[in-house]
Protein backbone atom coordinates (compact mmCIF):
# COMPACT_ATOMS: atom_id res chain seq x y z
CA UNK A 1 0.00 0.00 0.00
CA UNK A 2 0.89 3.50 -0.71
CA UNK A 3 2.60 5.22 2.48
CA UNK A 4 1.03 8.76 2.95
CA UNK A 5 3.41 11.41 5.32
CA UNK A 6 1.20 12.59 7.87
CA UNK A 7 0.70 16.36 7.93
CA UNK A 8 -0.11 17.56 11.53
CA UNK A 9 -2.51 21.19 10.32
CA UNK A 10 -4.81 18.21 9.46
CA UNK A 11 -7.22 15.90 10.79
CA UNK A 12 -9.58 12.78 10.00
CA UNK A 13 -12.33 11.67 10.64
CA UNK A 14 -12.71 8.45 13.40
CA UNK A 15 -14.16 6.61 10.31
CA UNK A 16 -10.77 6.64 8.22
CA UNK A 17 -9.24 4.18 11.22
CA UNK A 18 -11.99 1.93 10.76
CA UNK A 19 -11.96 1.21 7.23
CA UNK A 20 -8.16 0.52 7.66
CA UNK A 21 -6.97 -2.87 10.03
CA UNK A 22 -4.98 -5.84 9.64
CA UNK A 23 -6.85 -7.19 6.71
CA UNK A 24 -5.04 -4.30 4.57
CA UNK A 25 -1.86 -6.04 4.84
CA UNK A 26 -2.65 -9.28 3.25
CA UNK A 27 -2.54 -7.86 -0.09
CA UNK A 28 1.34 -6.99 0.57
CA UNK A 29 2.05 -10.55 -1.39
CA UNK A 30 0.00 -9.89 -4.26
CA UNK A 31 0.96 -6.12 -5.12
CA UNK A 32 4.59 -7.40 -4.49
CA UNK A 33 3.79 -10.49 -6.84
CA UNK A 34 2.54 -8.31 -9.48
CA UNK A 35 5.55 -5.47 -9.40
CA UNK A 36 8.08 -8.28 -9.97
CA UNK A 37 5.83 -9.80 -12.77
CA UNK A 38 5.36 -6.43 -14.38
CA UNK A 39 8.95 -6.15 -14.43
CA UNK A 40 9.75 -9.41 -16.50
CA UNK A 41 10.07 -12.10 -13.21
CA UNK A 42 8.56 -15.49 -13.93
CA UNK A 43 6.57 -15.04 -10.66
CA UNK A 44 3.12 -17.04 -10.75
CA UNK A 45 0.04 -15.21 -9.24
CA UNK A 46 -1.94 -17.04 -7.56
CA UNK A 47 -2.91 -14.45 -5.10
CA UNK A 48 -6.56 -13.17 -6.21
CA UNK A 49 -9.73 -14.38 -7.36
CA UNK A 50 -9.78 -12.36 -10.63
CA UNK A 51 -11.16 -15.27 -13.36
CA UNK A 52 -9.26 -15.78 -16.52
CA UNK A 53 -11.68 -15.76 -19.12
CA UNK A 54 -12.56 -13.51 -21.37
CA UNK A 55 -16.24 -12.04 -20.46
CA UNK A 56 -18.66 -13.64 -22.99
CA UNK A 57 -18.77 -12.34 -26.48
CA UNK A 58 -22.62 -11.71 -26.25
CA UNK A 59 -22.31 -9.61 -23.32
CA UNK A 60 -18.91 -7.33 -24.38
CA UNK A 61 -21.40 -7.17 -28.06
CA UNK A 62 -24.57 -6.02 -26.09
CA UNK A 63 -22.46 -3.11 -24.40
CA UNK A 64 -20.83 -2.17 -27.58
CA UNK A 65 -24.29 -1.71 -29.24
CA UNK A 66 -25.63 0.03 -26.19
CA UNK A 67 -23.34 3.03 -26.57
CA UNK A 68 -23.84 3.36 -29.77
CA UNK A 69 -27.58 3.82 -29.14
CA UNK A 70 -26.67 6.16 -26.38
CA UNK A 71 -27.43 4.43 -23.50
CA UNK A 72 -24.31 7.66 -21.69
CA UNK A 73 -27.07 9.08 -19.66
CA UNK A 74 -28.45 8.93 -15.76
CA UNK A 75 -29.91 5.76 -15.68
CA UNK A 76 -32.07 4.93 -12.71
CA UNK A 77 -30.34 4.79 -9.90
CA UNK A 78 -31.92 1.56 -8.33
CA UNK A 79 -30.99 -0.53 -11.68
CA UNK A 80 -33.37 -0.29 -14.88
CA UNK A 81 -36.35 -1.61 -14.39
CA UNK A 82 -36.38 -4.35 -16.97
CA UNK A 83 -32.91 -5.48 -15.33
CA UNK A 84 -34.05 -5.93 -12.03
CA UNK A 85 -37.42 -7.65 -13.55
CA UNK A 86 -34.90 -10.06 -14.89
CA UNK A 87 -32.30 -10.11 -11.84
CA UNK A 88 -36.44 -10.93 -10.20
CA UNK A 89 -37.01 -13.84 -12.47
CA UNK A 90 -33.57 -15.54 -11.83
CA UNK A 91 -33.60 -15.28 -7.93
CA UNK A 92 -37.07 -17.07 -8.38
CA UNK A 93 -35.84 -19.76 -10.78
CA UNK A 94 -32.61 -20.32 -8.98
CA UNK A 95 -33.45 -19.91 -5.02
CA UNK A 96 -37.37 -21.05 -5.73
CA UNK A 97 -38.69 -17.31 -4.03
CA UNK A 98 -41.48 -15.64 -5.70
CA UNK A 99 -39.48 -11.98 -5.97
CA UNK A 100 -40.47 -8.71 -7.96
CA UNK A 101 -38.53 -6.16 -9.42
CA UNK A 102 -39.25 -3.77 -6.05
CA UNK A 103 -37.78 -6.11 -3.77
CA UNK A 104 -34.65 -5.53 -6.50
CA UNK A 105 -31.36 -2.84 -6.00
CA UNK A 106 -28.64 -2.79 -8.54
CA UNK A 107 -25.17 -1.67 -8.01
CA UNK A 108 -21.76 -1.52 -8.71
CA UNK A 109 -20.53 -4.77 -7.49
CA UNK A 110 -21.59 -7.21 -4.60
CA UNK A 111 -19.00 -5.21 -2.64
CA UNK A 112 -20.64 -2.21 -3.09
CA UNK A 113 -24.41 -3.94 -2.32
CA UNK A 114 -22.53 -5.58 0.85
CA UNK A 115 -21.35 -1.75 2.04
CA UNK A 116 -25.01 -0.35 1.89
CA UNK A 117 -26.32 -3.14 3.67
CA UNK A 118 -24.49 -2.93 6.45
CA UNK A 119 -25.29 1.00 6.69
CA UNK A 120 -28.81 0.40 6.32
CA UNK A 121 -28.86 -2.16 9.18
CA UNK A 122 -26.45 -1.79 11.39
CA UNK A 123 -25.73 1.39 13.73
CA UNK A 124 -23.26 2.09 16.80
CA UNK A 125 -22.95 -0.35 19.60
CA UNK A 126 -24.91 -2.90 17.32
CA UNK A 127 -23.36 -6.80 16.37
CA UNK A 128 -22.78 -9.03 13.78
CA UNK A 129 -22.21 -12.31 14.06
CA UNK A 130 -20.15 -13.55 11.17
CA UNK A 131 -18.15 -17.17 10.69
CA UNK A 132 -14.59 -16.86 9.84
CA UNK A 133 -12.95 -17.97 7.86
CA UNK A 134 -14.55 -14.50 6.25
CA UNK A 135 -13.59 -12.07 3.13
CA UNK A 136 -11.67 -10.02 3.71
CA UNK A 137 -12.74 -7.16 3.20
CA UNK A 138 -16.17 -7.83 5.84
CA UNK A 139 -13.65 -6.48 8.86
CA UNK A 140 -13.63 -2.61 7.02
CA UNK A 141 -17.39 -2.73 5.27
CA UNK A 142 -18.86 -3.87 9.09
CA UNK A 143 -16.02 -1.90 11.26
CA UNK A 144 -17.66 1.40 9.01
CA UNK A 145 -20.88 1.62 10.74
CA UNK A 146 -19.21 1.42 14.42
CA UNK A 147 -20.94 -1.70 14.95
CA UNK A 148 -19.14 -4.56 16.52
CA UNK A 149 -18.12 -8.15 14.42
CA UNK A 150 -18.82 -11.30 16.21
CA UNK A 151 -16.28 -13.88 14.83
CA UNK A 152 -17.23 -17.23 15.06
CA UNK A 153 -14.29 -19.43 14.16
CA UNK A 154 -15.18 -22.31 11.26
CA UNK A 155 -13.03 -25.33 12.40
CA UNK A 156 -10.89 -27.13 9.41
CA UNK A 157 -10.95 -30.08 10.98
CA UNK A 158 -15.02 -30.09 10.57
CA UNK A 159 -14.12 -29.11 6.77
CA UNK A 160 -14.87 -25.43 7.54
CA UNK A 161 -18.65 -25.89 8.16
CA UNK A 162 -20.42 -23.47 10.70
CA UNK A 163 -21.59 -25.18 13.88
CA UNK A 164 -25.52 -23.12 14.33
CA UNK A 165 -24.71 -23.62 18.21
CA UNK A 166 -21.94 -21.37 18.61
CA UNK A 167 -23.88 -18.62 16.80
CA UNK A 168 -26.59 -19.24 19.05
CA UNK A 169 -24.36 -18.78 22.15
CA UNK A 170 -22.73 -15.96 20.67
CA UNK A 171 -26.23 -13.92 19.99
CA UNK A 172 -26.97 -10.56 22.84
CA UNK A 173 -29.07 -8.34 22.83
CA UNK A 174 -26.92 -6.08 20.87
CA UNK A 175 -27.43 -8.93 18.39
CA UNK A 176 -28.89 -7.33 14.82
CA UNK A 177 -27.74 -9.55 11.87
CA UNK A 178 -25.90 -12.26 11.11
CA UNK A 179 -24.14 -12.96 7.96
CA UNK A 180 -23.49 -16.33 6.11
CA UNK A 181 -20.92 -16.52 3.06
CA UNK A 182 -21.95 -19.86 1.03
CA UNK A 183 -20.33 -21.08 -0.98
CA UNK A 184 -17.48 -19.41 1.10
CA UNK A 185 -14.71 -17.62 0.23
CA UNK A 186 -11.96 -18.96 1.03
CA UNK A 187 -12.84 -22.20 2.02
CA UNK A 188 -15.26 -23.24 -0.74
CA UNK A 189 -17.60 -24.89 2.09
CA UNK A 190 -21.19 -24.82 0.79
CA UNK A 191 -23.67 -24.66 4.18
CA UNK A 192 -26.28 -26.86 3.95
CA UNK A 193 -29.71 -26.56 4.45
CA UNK A 194 -30.22 -28.02 7.72
CA UNK A 195 -27.35 -25.39 8.72
CA UNK A 196 -29.44 -22.51 7.14
CA UNK A 197 -32.60 -23.90 9.38
CA UNK A 198 -30.85 -23.62 12.27
CA UNK A 199 -29.74 -20.08 11.88
CA UNK A 200 -32.91 -19.07 10.40
CA UNK A 201 -35.00 -20.30 13.73
CA UNK A 202 -32.11 -17.93 15.55
CA UNK A 203 -32.76 -15.08 13.17
CA UNK A 204 -36.90 -15.52 13.89
CA UNK A 205 -36.40 -16.11 17.75
CA UNK A 206 -34.14 -12.89 18.09
CA UNK A 207 -35.70 -11.05 15.45
CA UNK A 208 -32.37 -10.71 13.10
CA UNK A 209 -31.81 -9.49 9.70
CA UNK A 210 -29.64 -12.48 7.63
CA UNK A 211 -27.35 -11.41 5.08
CA UNK A 212 -26.65 -14.00 2.93
CA UNK A 213 -23.34 -13.17 0.20
CA UNK A 214 -23.78 -16.13 -2.37
CA UNK A 215 -21.58 -14.57 -5.45
CA UNK A 216 -20.55 -18.14 -5.65
CA UNK A 217 -23.47 -19.48 -6.03
CA UNK A 218 -23.69 -21.03 -9.35
CA UNK A 219 -19.87 -22.18 -9.11
CA UNK A 220 -20.64 -25.29 -7.44
CA UNK A 221 -18.69 -28.71 -7.95
CA UNK A 222 -20.38 -31.99 -6.21
CA UNK A 223 -23.26 -30.11 -3.72
CA UNK A 224 -25.69 -27.85 -4.95
CA UNK A 225 -26.13 -24.20 -3.45
CA UNK A 226 -28.69 -23.83 -1.08
CA UNK A 227 -30.16 -19.78 -0.38
CA UNK A 228 -31.69 -19.58 3.02
CA UNK A 229 -34.15 -16.74 1.91
CA UNK A 230 -36.61 -19.32 0.72
CA UNK A 231 -36.92 -20.94 4.23
CA UNK A 232 -40.66 -19.92 5.78
CA UNK A 233 -40.12 -16.76 7.63
CA UNK A 234 -36.70 -15.30 6.08
CA UNK A 235 -38.19 -13.93 3.11
CA UNK A 236 -38.65 -10.37 5.16
CA UNK A 237 -35.50 -10.53 7.46
CA UNK A 238 -32.97 -11.93 4.42
CA UNK A 239 -31.16 -9.90 2.11
CA UNK A 240 -29.27 -11.65 -0.48
CA UNK A 241 -26.06 -10.20 -1.89
CA UNK A 242 -24.84 -11.97 -5.73
CA UNK A 243 -23.38 -10.42 -8.96
CA UNK A 244 -21.64 -11.30 -12.18
CA UNK A 245 -18.22 -11.26 -11.47
CA UNK A 246 -17.20 -14.88 -10.90
CA UNK A 247 -19.95 -16.38 -12.66
CA UNK A 248 -19.56 -14.29 -15.38
CA UNK A 249 -15.94 -13.58 -15.73
CA UNK A 250 -16.76 -9.71 -14.89
CA UNK A 251 -15.10 -8.52 -12.21
CA UNK A 252 -14.07 -5.14 -13.86
CA UNK A 253 -17.48 -4.63 -14.85
CA UNK A 254 -19.09 -4.01 -11.36
CA UNK A 255 -22.51 -5.24 -11.58
CA UNK A 256 -23.85 -7.01 -8.02
CA UNK A 257 -27.42 -6.85 -6.52
CA UNK A 258 -29.56 -7.58 -3.45
CA UNK A 259 -32.99 -8.98 -3.19
CA UNK A 260 -34.22 -8.12 -0.05
CA UNK A 261 -37.68 -6.71 1.18
CA UNK A 262 -39.18 -3.61 -0.74
CA UNK A 263 -38.84 -1.26 2.36
CA UNK A 264 -35.27 -2.21 2.72
CA UNK A 265 -35.13 -1.84 -1.48
CA UNK A 266 -36.51 1.70 -0.95
CA UNK A 267 -33.84 2.32 2.09
CA UNK A 268 -30.74 1.19 -0.54
CA UNK A 269 -31.91 3.13 -3.59
CA UNK A 270 -31.93 5.85 -1.25
CA UNK A 271 -28.51 5.34 -0.42
CA UNK A 272 -27.43 4.43 -4.41
CA UNK A 273 -28.98 8.07 -4.90
CA UNK A 274 -26.63 9.91 -2.89
CA UNK A 275 -23.43 7.37 -3.19
CA UNK A 276 -23.36 5.86 -6.67
CA UNK A 277 -26.02 7.71 -8.90
CA UNK A 278 -26.78 4.42 -10.38
CA UNK A 279 -24.81 1.50 -12.50
CA UNK A 280 -23.90 2.93 -16.17
CA UNK A 281 -26.83 2.09 -18.40
CA UNK A 282 -24.73 0.43 -21.02
CA UNK A 283 -23.31 -2.13 -18.53
CA UNK A 284 -26.77 -2.95 -17.39
CA UNK A 285 -27.67 -3.37 -20.86
CA UNK A 286 -25.19 -5.81 -21.41
CA UNK A 287 -25.85 -7.95 -17.61
CA UNK A 288 -29.89 -8.40 -19.57
CA UNK A 289 -28.04 -10.12 -22.00
CA UNK A 290 -25.69 -12.19 -18.98
CA UNK A 291 -29.00 -13.26 -17.15
CA UNK A 292 -31.26 -13.91 -19.96
CA UNK A 293 -28.97 -15.58 -22.88
CA UNK A 294 -27.96 -19.56 -22.93
CA UNK A 295 -23.87 -19.11 -22.66
CA UNK A 296 -22.44 -22.21 -23.40
CA UNK A 297 -18.94 -20.60 -21.62
CA UNK A 298 -20.37 -20.58 -18.35
CA UNK A 299 -20.36 -24.21 -18.45
CA UNK A 300 -16.84 -24.31 -19.34
CA UNK A 301 -15.46 -21.85 -17.03
CA UNK A 302 -17.27 -24.41 -14.47
CA UNK A 303 -16.43 -27.46 -15.49
CA UNK A 304 -12.12 -25.82 -16.01
CA UNK A 305 -12.48 -24.64 -12.44
CA UNK A 306 -13.44 -28.11 -11.22
CA UNK A 307 -10.69 -29.85 -13.20
CA UNK A 308 -8.11 -26.81 -11.94
CA UNK A 309 -9.31 -27.83 -8.34
CA UNK A 310 -9.12 -31.74 -8.86
CA UNK A 311 -5.35 -31.32 -10.78
CA UNK A 312 -3.66 -28.66 -8.16
CA UNK A 313 -5.15 -31.07 -5.10
CA UNK A 314 -3.88 -34.13 -6.58
CA UNK A 315 -0.60 -32.56 -7.03
CA UNK A 316 0.01 -30.84 -3.10
CA UNK A 317 -1.92 -33.85 -1.14
CA UNK A 318 1.35 -35.62 -1.29
CA UNK A 319 4.01 -33.48 0.04
CA UNK A 320 4.98 -34.14 3.01
CA UNK A 321 4.25 -31.15 5.64
CA UNK A 322 1.30 -30.08 3.84
CA UNK A 323 -2.43 -30.37 4.13
CA UNK A 324 -5.15 -29.71 1.40
CA UNK A 325 -8.59 -28.83 1.85
CA UNK A 326 -11.08 -29.87 -1.30
CA UNK A 327 -13.64 -27.20 -1.49
CA UNK A 328 -16.88 -28.42 -2.75
CA UNK A 329 -17.41 -24.40 -4.56
CA UNK A 330 -15.71 -21.73 -6.05
CA UNK A 331 -12.37 -20.86 -7.23
CA UNK A 332 -9.62 -21.31 -4.41
CA UNK A 333 -7.94 -24.17 -2.79
CA UNK A 334 -6.84 -23.49 0.81
CA UNK A 335 -3.72 -25.33 2.06
CA UNK A 336 -2.53 -25.80 6.26
CA UNK A 337 1.30 -24.88 6.38
CA UNK A 338 0.90 -25.02 10.03
CA UNK A 339 3.50 -27.81 10.15
CA UNK A 340 6.24 -25.30 8.98
CA UNK A 341 5.78 -23.68 12.50
CA UNK A 342 5.43 -20.51 10.38
CA UNK A 343 2.94 -17.51 9.85
CA UNK A 344 0.51 -17.68 7.00
CA UNK A 345 2.54 -14.21 6.32
CA UNK A 346 6.11 -15.65 6.46
CA UNK A 347 5.35 -18.97 4.79
CA UNK A 348 3.38 -16.42 1.69
CA UNK A 349 6.83 -14.40 1.48
CA UNK A 350 9.40 -17.39 2.02
CA UNK A 351 7.18 -18.65 -1.21
CA UNK A 352 7.20 -15.57 -3.60
CA UNK A 353 10.57 -13.87 -2.22
CA UNK A 354 12.54 -17.72 -2.77
CA UNK A 355 10.31 -20.07 -5.42
CA UNK A 356 8.24 -16.91 -7.04
CA UNK A 357 4.60 -18.02 -6.27
CA UNK A 358 2.19 -15.45 -4.64
CA UNK A 359 -0.65 -17.16 -2.38
CA UNK A 360 -2.90 -15.04 -0.34
CA UNK A 361 -1.92 -15.35 3.49
CA UNK A 362 -5.14 -16.54 4.74
CA UNK A 363 -4.64 -14.79 8.70
CA UNK A 364 -6.57 -11.75 6.97
CA UNK A 365 -9.62 -13.92 6.94
CA UNK A 366 -9.17 -14.24 10.32
CA UNK A 367 -6.97 -15.45 13.69
CA UNK A 368 -9.14 -19.12 13.23
CA UNK A 369 -7.71 -20.11 9.46
CA UNK A 370 -4.26 -18.33 10.63
CA UNK A 371 -1.74 -20.73 9.50
CA UNK A 372 -3.22 -21.47 5.71
CA UNK A 373 -2.61 -20.30 2.67
CA UNK A 374 -5.40 -19.85 -0.42
CA UNK A 375 -4.69 -20.42 -3.86
CA UNK A 376 -6.36 -19.21 -6.34
CA UNK A 377 -7.94 -21.27 -9.59
CA UNK A 378 -7.89 -18.48 -11.87
CA UNK A 379 -4.60 -19.72 -14.36
CA UNK A 380 -4.12 -22.85 -16.48
CA UNK A 381 -3.90 -26.26 -14.99
CA UNK A 382 0.17 -25.73 -16.64
CA UNK A 383 0.93 -22.96 -14.52
CA UNK A 384 -0.47 -24.81 -11.64
CA UNK A 385 1.32 -28.10 -11.71
CA UNK A 386 4.25 -25.71 -12.01
CA UNK A 387 3.41 -23.54 -9.04
CA UNK A 388 2.73 -27.03 -6.89
CA UNK A 389 6.71 -27.94 -8.12
CA UNK A 390 7.58 -24.45 -6.52
CA UNK A 391 5.12 -25.37 -3.24
CA UNK A 392 7.22 -28.60 -3.22
CA UNK A 393 10.96 -27.17 -3.21
CA UNK A 394 9.56 -24.44 -0.59
CA UNK A 395 8.20 -26.72 1.96
CA UNK A 396 11.89 -28.97 1.36
CA UNK A 397 13.51 -25.57 1.70
CA UNK A 398 11.27 -24.47 4.63
CA UNK A 399 12.27 -28.45 6.55
CA UNK A 400 15.66 -27.77 5.83
CA UNK A 401 16.08 -24.60 6.91
CA UNK A 402 14.34 -25.75 10.22
CA UNK A 403 16.69 -28.71 11.00
CA UNK A 404 19.88 -26.40 9.87
CA UNK A 405 18.87 -24.39 12.90
CA UNK A 406 17.93 -26.89 15.68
Amino acid sequence: MTQTTQNPAVKYSSFTQRIGGDSVEAWDILYRGLARQKAGDDVIVLALGDPDFDTPSPIIEAAYSALQAGATHYPDVSGDEELRTIIANWHTETTGLQVNNEQVVVMNGAQCVLYAAAQCLLEPGSEIIIPEPMYTTYEAVFNSTGAKIVRIPIRPDNNFQVMPADIAAAITDKTSAILLNSPNNPSGAIFPRETMEAVAQLCQQHNLWLISDEVYSTLTFEKEHFSPCVLPGMAERTITINSLSKSHAMTGWRVGWAVCPPELAIHLGNLALCMLFGNPAFIQEAAKVALTKDLPELAIMKDTYQRRRDVLYARLKDIDGLHCHLPEAGMFLMVDIRSTGLSSQAFASTLLDKFDVATLPCGAFGPSIEGFVRISLSVSEDILVTASQRIAACMEYVASEQARLA
